[in-house]
């Protein structure tokens, strides 16, 4: 059975789920207890489930996160929520330099099965640092998977498979896409493997590769140009970043000739020169033209006044796909 929920209603299902499922389950983050977290992911979880399993931390974000770590070493699933994206920083050493590496450090003999939850983009008219999307940081760290859900059934299935995952996963929730719609998900407990693309759109023209908030942003541009000059393009959601979807990137690209790689991270670096490397390893001569990035520009995410300017728009996409198929 399914009703409609909204991305954030459906991330707190999945918590609440593996909480009751599993008592190894707990969370951690600042003012997810009594306050129900910053965005109301975690709203009622505290009075359900008590202050052993749903820690209220101080703003230490080290700590918090070398606290995980120790949890996950020593039998439980901790689940990290940090606020936002670049409030990671203070605890970025731990991530990389113990969370990640603590399998291969041991020779398999310790594992860290935690999750780091935590929403990034632009598009809310946040302050500074509210904004960021760096995802490419942690995808180039060996020992990381990488998770960006963009619809609220994936979501609830990817969150479950990071929660049940042996190692850590960094769990990337676009901000926007939080309430932004709502479509049917199951109330039972359900997974959606990590590390496997989905096809939301057939197309024979050009495949178009994105995640997160910027599914909705391809899906439409798509639409429009099939509307307006009949081409078919396939949109590609990767699902995860870490690790990538590399047959369904090439079984997309060899079908159709020709790519364009949308993301609002910032361009130089970002996922997309990946991407575009892995189509020129193994697909450049299916190759009908230069693949295109649509992305964020190379510079810090703007204050909300011109916050649109630096995402990418419709318009963009559209320009860059004509530019791709008109080479």
């Amino acid at each position: 059975m399914s009703r409609k929920l909204s991305m954030i209603q459906a991330i707190s299902e999945a918590l609440d789920q593996k909480l009751a499922d599993d008592n190894r389950v707990m969370l951690l983050g600042e003012d997810i207890g009594v306050n129900g977290g910053v965005f109301r992911a975690t709203e009622g979880l505290f009075e359900k489930y008590g202050r052993e399993r749903i820690v209220d931390t101080p703003l230490a974000e080290a700590g918090i996160i070398g606290s995980a770590i120790g949890l996950g070493m020593n039998g439980m699933i901790p689940v990290v929520e940090i606020q936002f994206l670049a409030f990671i920083y203070p605890g970025f050493e731990q991530i990389v330099s113990h969370a990640a590496r603590m399998r291969y450090r041991t020779r398999g003999q310790y594992h860290v099965p935690m999750v780091i939850r935590t929403p990034f983009g632009a598009g809310i008219r946040g302050p500074e640092l509210h904004s960021e999307s760096v995802e490419s940081f942690f995808a180039h760290v060996p020992g990381l998977k990488v998770v960006v859900p963009s619809t609220p059934f994936d979501a609830k299935g990817l969150l479950i498979s990071a929660i049940e995952d042996p190692d850590p996963v960094i769990f990337l929730e676009p901000t926007k896409l939080y309430r932004a719609f709502k479509e049917e998900v199951p109330e039972e407990l359900y997974r959606v493997p990590i590390g496997k693309a989905r096809v939301i759109r057939e197309g024979s023209h050009l495949s178009i590769f994105a995640w997160g908030a910027m599914i909705r942003v391809a899906e439409e541009a798509a639409q429009q140009l099939e509307r307006e000059r009949g081409w078919l393009c396939e949109v590609v959601d990767l699902r995860s970043i870490s690790p990538l979807d590399r047959d369904a990137i090439l079984a997309s690209v060899k079908k159709t000739g020709r790519a364009l790689v949308v993301h609002e991270a910032h361009k130089t670096a970002g996922m997309g020169a990946e991407i575009i490397s892995i189509i020129n390893d193994e697909a450049l001569l299916y190759l009908k033209a230069p693949v295109k990035r649509v992305t964020g520009y190379d510079v810090p995410v703007p204050q909300f006044a011109i916050e649109d300017d630096y995402l990418p728009t419709v318009a963009r996409v559209k320009q860059g796909i004509v530019e791709t198929i008109q080479y």
